[in-house]
């Protein structure tokens, strides 16, 4: 048995370096591997995480705590920082005129889980003792599934408490599996009690689609019949429209050209124009009737090709300032960006990680790949400078005190507030100072989802000492009820309000449910309902904002209403 002492040793010597990381390994891995298990279709996913962490914690399995505190914190600055750059580049553009509805909505739901919560406070705990409002904090958070806001919460917890802060992943860990069932089970009530018929709100996708008008690009063939643009230039056509369109092969006495700003209209030319679809109804009236021909089907010199941005210098570059037309001989007809197609308007900015539709002759294209940079490899490889810069400008800005007034001490958004808005500001507006802020999805997701099992890890590991004596002879019963409360209550108000009031489609009205308690296992469960894209869209209008509230109130709450 002598020569296993070098065992015990890796498992008890809680202060070496082999120790630490082989506690992360196991409590990690069990976690990952239990959180994959289904009850019900439905499961606790790497929050299982947490779980492991503090039964590793009950049994002493442990590392000194400022270790653990360490990993914590810079796991949650590296989750919400990636969480803020994913965002980011939606985050302005996800207020339109639904969306501000949609985003209303979602922020109604967050205040109403707020004052469900100081409800439960006040009715069902003593308010004499100092410990019971942070608990109830870590009861919000874990009702509404939201792991960074318990991340933001414990860290305020700590410069109001600087001698021990309470252990609030307890409450959390007691009240977030039933979170979790209760939105799905919420989501289902409404169904019933405002008669939702799955198949009609199907039906009405279907003719919003047939009716909708957006940004998407509509791609039409026209002859010029309009006898006021005989002699018109291309570029006094656009003004005089003031419309966004794009003309990518002109006809003109049977010879096929790429059009540029000084092409002169004449009327018989057969034109391919690219414009928004709201725009369709409107060019077509002024130019001309449309054709049943397809330039693109006719033997001709012209290729198109999906070019894809991955040189540094174009990014923030506008398509104007490019020259397309002008310079390189090829029109740019659609833009695709994470997925979507956008139409090419002349201020649209360039980023990279754009895949970008250009017309032209083959060697005019091919120039203007090698110009864009066209790399797939390229975008392989992390920013990771970017990642940092901005982790570094995130720390110093949450470091920033701000005195209000009646406050015990300066508020700070922390280490999770501030990381976050540089983050938001950077996924949105970093070209403008020449940072390069694309990640591709796979990165992004690795190194958020490392921040997250190292924040879940090390905060599991340090409740779990105290674990079962809160739950079982404290008030772990409560926080399972209080946390329900919290959870189904605003839902059951914003949801009948979303139906009845805005006339919201049903699937529309579960994805904004899930997105503004940032639950993936809802959205899951609404898109298993409905065949369209109704929950995705309702789930990402609402997200960035909600994630945004979601932390920052964590820390609002805890520096007015804790201290």
């Amino acid at each position: 048995m002598e020569s296993f002492h070098w065992l015990k040793d890796l498992f008890t010597t809680t202060d070496s370096v082999a120790h630490i990381a082989l506690l992360y390994a196991i409590v990690i891995a069990i976690g990952v591997y239990l959180g994959k298990i289904k009850v019900f279709g439905i499961s606790l996913g790497v929050t299982f995480v947490l779980f492991a962490g503090i039964l590793a914690g009950h049994i002493g399995f442990t590392a000194p705590t400022p270790i653990l505190t360490f990993i914590q914190d810079f796991g949650l600055i590296l989750f919400v920082f990636m969480i803020g750059m994913q965002v980011g580049p939606g985050f302005f553009e996800s207020f339109g005129t639904a969306g501000i509805k949609l985003n209303g909505l979602a922020a109604s739901a967050i205040l109403l889980n707020i004052l469900v919560m100081f409800a439960c406070y006040y009715i069902f705990f003593d308010t004499s003792n100092t410990a019971s409002l942070p608990m109830m904090v870590g009861t919000l958070y874990g009702a509404v599934t939201n792991t960074p806001g318990l991340g933001a919460a414990n860290e305020a917890l700590n410069t109001v408490f600087p001698n021990g802060a309470p252990q609030i992943a307890s409450a959390y860990a007691c009240a977030y599996p039933l979170g979790v069932l209760g939105i799905i089970g919420a989501i289902v009530l409404i169904r019933y009690a405002c008669n939702v018929k799955l198949e009609d709100e199907e039906k009405q996708l279907l003719e919003m689609e047939g009716t909708k008008t957006n940004k998407k690009p509509y791609k039409m063939h026209l002859e010029v019949t309009n006898q006021y643009l005989e002699g018109k230039t291309l570029l006094q056509v656009h003004d005089f429209l003031n419309r966004d369109f794009v003309i990518s092969r002109l006809v003109h006495e049977g010879e096929l050209c790429i059009p540029n700003r000084d092409t002169i209209f004449h009327v018989g030319d057969q034109m391919l124009i690219v414009c928004a679809e709201a725009d369709q109804e409107a060019i077509t009236a002024f130019i001309g009737p449309k054709l049943d021909i397809d330039f693109e089907q006719q033997d001709q010199p012209l290729v198109s090709k999906r070019i894809l941005i991955t040189n540094p210098k174009i990014n923030g570059k506008t398509l104007a300032s490019m020259h397309f037309s002008s310079v390189h001989g090829v029109n740019v007809t659609r833009l695709t960006r994470h997925g979507m197609d956008l139409f090419a308007s002349a201020s649209l900015p360039l980023q990279v990680g754009d895949k970008i539709m250009v017309v032209g002759p083959e060697d005019a294209v091919d120039r203007v790949a090698n110009k864009m940079g066209n790399s797939t490899s390229k975008l392989n490889a992390p920013n990771i400078a970017t990642i940092f810069v901005g982790i570094f400008l995130g720390l110093i800005f949450g470091s920033f005190p701000l005195a209000i007034p009646g406050m015990p001490v300066p508020v700070k958004l922390g280490l999770a507030g501030g990381p976050l808005i540089i983050a938001i500001l950077i996924g949105r507006y970093g070209y403008k100072i020449h940072l390069v802020t694309y990640t591709t999805t796979s990165a992004n997701m690795m190194l958020r989802e490392i921040g997250l099992v190292l924040f879940l890890a090390s905060v599991g590991i340090k409740a779990g000492a105290n674990f079962f004596e809160t739950v079982v002879e404290g008030d772990g019963l409560l926080y399972v009820l209080t946390g329900f409360l919290i959870t189904v209550i605003p839902i059951l108000i914003i949801g009948p309000i979303a139906r009845m009031r805005y006339k919201f489609n049903y699937f529309t009205i579960a994805g904004m449910i899930a997105g503004s308690y940032t639950d993936p296992p809802a959205l899951a469960y609404a898109n298993s309902i409905c065949s369209k894209e109704a929950p995705a869209i309702g789930y990402s209008t609402v997200y960035p904002l909600a994630m945004f509230l979601r932390i920052f109130t964590a820390q609002i709450i805890v520096l007015f209403f804790c201290s």
